[in-house]
């Protein structure tokens, strides 16, 4: 995942700039969840585990980073609604709105497909942590283009990718592939939001 932080700057006299929002925690917030939460379904899964952990560890190690992070994220959302004119405001309650709908979106397409099609249950397992990231990374462009922050459209990008590529594999081969790719953009995506903000003073 390449960008060039200094870029995703708000030119605008209205609202605030993208560089008035620090993303850092919540990128590290979920690189920790993937790291730690998808890695564990990783060694714990397929027909010959690397360990044999109980389904509540990797949900509570997932949960440990995604938590922190989607509260960061909130909050930076209102941050960016500070100040800003009618037409920015209205973006951001948008964007705030898409997030509950993809999820539920989600949830009713994936019930649907195993409930209408006689679906193995490792499918259904790699379906909802691949869906999820998907969606997440098709919110994380829209609110790259709205915000004209083009690393954190970058960021959503890669996402939506990695989690698409991560279907070619059996399990537990998609979450290896969320683990290490989706942490690795997590974590350059951080280390250029440090970058992004430094450049913007």
């Amino acid at each position: 995942m390449s960008t060039t932080p200094s870029v995703a700057v708000d030119d605008t006299t209205s609202g605030p700039r993208p560089g008035t929002i620090d993303s850092r925690f919540a990128y590290l917030a979920f690189a920790f969840a993937f790291v730690f939460g998808h890695g564990a379904f990783a060694v714990s899964g397929g027909a010959d585990p690397l360990l044999d952990l109980p389904i509540w560890v990797p949900l509570t190690l997932l949960a440990c980073g995604i938590i922190p992070g989607v509260a960061s994220s909130l909050m930076a959302a209102k941050r960016a609604q500070k100040g800003a004119g009618p037409a920015e405001v209205l973006s951001e309650k948008l964007l705030g709105n898409a997030w509950a709908t993809v999820f539920v979106a989600l949830t009713l397409g994936i019930t649907g497909l195993t409930t209408t099609f006689d679906i193995p249950s490792e499918a259904q397992d790699v379906l909802w942590p691949t869906g999820a990231v998907f969606v997440v990374g098709l919110i994380n462009i829209a609110e790259g283009a709205a915000r004209r922050n083009v690393l954190h459209y970058s960021l959503g990008t890669a996402l939506a990718l990695i989690a698409t590529a991560a279907l070619l594999f059996s399990p537990p081969g998609p979450f290896w592939v969320l683990s290490l790719a989706g942490s690795t953009a997590y974590l350059l995506a951080a280390f250029f939001e440090g970058r992004r903000i430094a450049a913007l003073g």
